[in-house]
């Protein structure tokens, strides 16, 4: 597989937080008092080409690790109200399996994604068809999104704009302690049109869209944030029929942490016979959101 094949693989866990309703998308600064210290007094006013150069490459740097705990934190809020996901576990960066256990109002969501197929263990007595799994297979879900790779289908595009951004799209921020691991805080601008789809995302996001990293002293990534204010489908619909002029947002706050490059990550399907296949539903959602 190639360097770019591999670091957009990265963000893989996106393309199942989408999917499971977790939207891994976006980007600002985390307030919520996580574990990144701040220890530096002032941000630079731009990043230059070595910093430049350092965001273009971290993908590829931390996929070069092939494994790696990930522990996540989602928050998302529309009308006055607001629900928080933490998920952790462990990610294949090559091939972007993974395995994760959510936390989601207090319930527990068991999570696999294997061979772009993922996989939801949901709380007794929710999934359909009266087994404990559910299925969506993403790379159905992708090709109907006309995203192309499986690596392009997550909102955020980590190899298409990494590869894309010039000095002026990226700003250093300043000196960070993540999880005990001194970093370089960068902030991203990304132009939305340049991504695949880029047309109908920008509908739904605006013209920009902003990232922050921290990446350690080997260029790796220990720290992904994102935030993204998305106009809901049924908004859009309205706006465009003159029905209403205030649109409903639901704005979202995921932060991605990596530690422990290496871990072994052991990914297996569960029985077929405890699994419903929930790819139909999923790609009728998609229909009607386009």
């Amino acid at each position: 597989m190639s360097r770019a094949g591999k670091g957009g693989r990265v963000c893989a866990l996106g393309v199942a937080g989408v999917l499971a309703g977790t939207v891994l998308v976006g980007c600002g600064d985390d307030d919520s008092g996580d574990g990144a210290q701040d220890t530096s007094a002032k941000a630079g006013a731009g990043a230059g080409g070595q910093g430049t150069q350092a965001v273009r490459s971290a993908y590829d740097r931390t996929a070069d690790e092939d494994t790696a705990k990930v522990k996540l934190r989602v928050r998302t809020s529309a009308q006055g109200a607001s629900q928080t996901a933490n998920g952790q576990g462990v990610v294949d960066l090559d091939d972007g399996d993974s395995v994760m256990t959510l936390a989601v109002q207090g319930q527990r969501v068991e999570q696999r994604v294997i061979d772009q197929v993922l996989y939801q263990k949901l709380p007794k007595g929710q999934a359909p068809g009266g087994k404990p799994w559910i299925k969506i297979d993403l790379g159905k879900v992708i090709a109907q999104q006309g995203a192309g790779d499986g690596s392009m289908s997550d909102p955020a595009q980590s190899a298409a704009y990494a590869k894309a951004i010039t000095d002026k799209d990226v700003t250093e921020k300043g000196k960070a302690t993540v999880n005990g691991v001194e970093t370089t805080h960068y902030r991203v601008s990304v132009d939305v049109a340049d991504l695949p789809n880029g047309d109908t995302l920008r509908k739904q996001v605006g013209p920009t869209l902003p990232m922050d990293v921290w990446l350690d002293d080997e260029g790796r990534m220990r720290r992904q944030q994102l935030d993204m204010t998305v106009k809901t489908p049924e908004a859009t619909q309205r706006s465009s029929s003159g029905a209403s002029s205030a649109p409903e947002k639901v704005t979202v706050r995921t932060v991605m942490d990596f530690t422990d490059f290496g871990t072994e990550v052991q990914a297996d399907e569960p029985p077929a016979d405890q699994v419903t296949d929930m790819t139909g539903k999923a790609l009728k959602q998609g229909e009607q959101q386009s």
